[in-house]
């Protein structure tokens, strides 16, 4: 929202903000998607749902209102070991979840060259550093 977004006062954390939401509400999305397949998508049937990305954008905003850099191998672990990873008992399912989370939760995604995917189609937008997602 929009007082979340003001109450990061760093210009360029901000922008971080921006991107990685957009990011983890795309790799929400997968998530979510894979339910659809069956045992093909997750061994287990788990019930992700919006609460696992607002604990996940709440866990952001208060690690970016921090000093210093931007935590990413401590977001990384958060949101796929404790946030949606909390929900997910199967091993392979664990080792998938992460290698999905370790494509959106990267600095990359603060490249604007950076693709989610090797087809180069999925990316944030051009301008989802300057604007709220």
């Amino acid at each position: 929202t929009k007082e979340e977004l003001e109450s990061i006062e760093d210009e360029e954390k901000s922008q971080v903000w921006r991107r990685l939401q957009f990011s983890l509400k795309f790799f929400h999305a997968i998530i979510q998607e894979r339910r659809k397949f069956g045992p093909l998508g997750w061994n287990i049937r788990y019930e992700f749902n919006d609460s696992d990305l607002e604990t996940c954008t709440v866990i952001l905003q208060n690690m970016l209102k921090g000093e210093g850099q931007v935590p990413w191998d401590t977001l990384l672990f958060v949101f796929g070991e404790i946030a949606y990873g909390g929900r997910v008992t199967d091993d392979k399912d664990r080792r998938c979840i992460m290698a999905i989370l370790e494509k959106f939760v990267t600095p990359n995604v603060l490249d604007p060259a950076y693709a989610f995917s090797e087809s180069g189609k999925f990316r944030c937008p051009a301008e989802s550093d300057k604007y709220s997602v």
